[in-house]
């Protein structure tokens, strides 16, 4: 019986494939901005350090240990360092003059909604599916970048789809989405797909929930009249515009954080910081919550 050879694969080869695929999915990633690829590509990148690193060590006989326990000692190097520099970049932001709960203007410019095909095809969704524009506006974010939204709500001015487009550094825009509605007892229940950490609290009355993994806003959509469902909710129009809502749930948010200990009071942010160390730690765990699995903490 003939005998088939076998030709064991060389680690090296496929920790450099592993860098080739890494690269791909950046290049692609650039003109995408898909959180999904982001991620994958983070896990990647993640495991490409620990075991090119164990193996350069076992290679070049660096240190005198197994494989398997130089491969778990970089993947944790790997952890603490990246929670450094989350760390850092959270107490920067808590002491920069970036705002937490920006205000939202009226966008005059004409460009609330980027002319990409894959982005124009959810306009034409949304007025397939009866949704018409209400108002374009924009958040200025700091350093002269901006949010640009598009609000849109169904005939019944019972459901408000929120969608958010966010610029990367590379250039590529991402959008996300966000269903909101209205109960007649004064419930605010919002779905959305927002990959941004919150981290902070909401208000009693609203039920939120975060699905950074449902990119498809039709399925998103579907989710949140399925929730109002569950809920027995019966949702109710709107009596406020956009500009004005947002900008009222804003000032509530801040309100709600600052008295639950997620925020410095106003009067002490300037030495401080705007967020305190709780809030701190609770945005720093939902940064790798979401930036490793897609998920957010559930506020419901």
């Amino acid at each position: 019986m003939a005998v088939t050879p076998y030709f064991p694969v060389e680690p090296t080869y496929l920790i450099l494939a592993a860098i080739l695929v890494s690269l791909v999915l950046m290049q692609i990633n650039q003109r995408l901005a898909s959180p999904l690829l982001a991620i994958a590509d983070r896990w990647l990148r993640w495991f490409v350090f620990a075991f090119g690193a164990a193996q350069m060590c076992h290679d070049f006989e660096f240190v005198d240990r197994p494989y398997w326990v130089l491969t778990v000692v970089f993947f944790i190097i790997w952890f603490v360092g990246e929670t450094l520099y989350n760390w850092l970049a959270i107490s920067a932001l808590s002491i920069s003059p970036i705002p937490l709960f920006p205000r939202y203007a009226v966008n005059t410019s004409g460009e609330e909604w980027p002319v990409q095909p894959r982005l124009l095809k959810i306009r034409e969704w949304l007025r397939t599916q009866g949704f018409r524009q209400t108002q374009a506006l924009k958040a200025e974010v700091g350093g002269g970048i901006y949010l640009r939204i598009s609000v849109y709500q169904d005939d019944q001015a019972t459901v408000r789809v929120q969608v958010t487009f966010i610029p990367q550094i590379n250039g590529a825009i991402s959008v996300c989405f966000a269903v909101t509605s209205i109960t007649a007892d004064g419930r605010r229940y919002l779905t959305d797909n927002l990959y941004i950490p919150f981290a902070g609290f909401y208000p009693e009355n609203w039920f939120v929930e975060r699905v950074p993994w449902r990119r498809s806003l039709p399925r998103l959509l579907s989710r949140h009249r399925a929730r109002l469902l569950a809920g027995k909710a019966i949702a109710v129009p709107f009596s406020a515009e956009p500009l004005s809502d947002l900008n009222t749930v804003q000032q509530e948010l801040d309100q709600v954080n600052t008295e639950l200990g997620f925020l410095h009071p106003h009067h002490d942010r300037e030495d401080l910081g705007k967020i305190t160390h709780e809030g701190r730690f609770r945005v720093w765990k939902e940064i790798w919550m979401l930036n490793y699995f897609g998920s957010a903490a559930r506020y419901e």
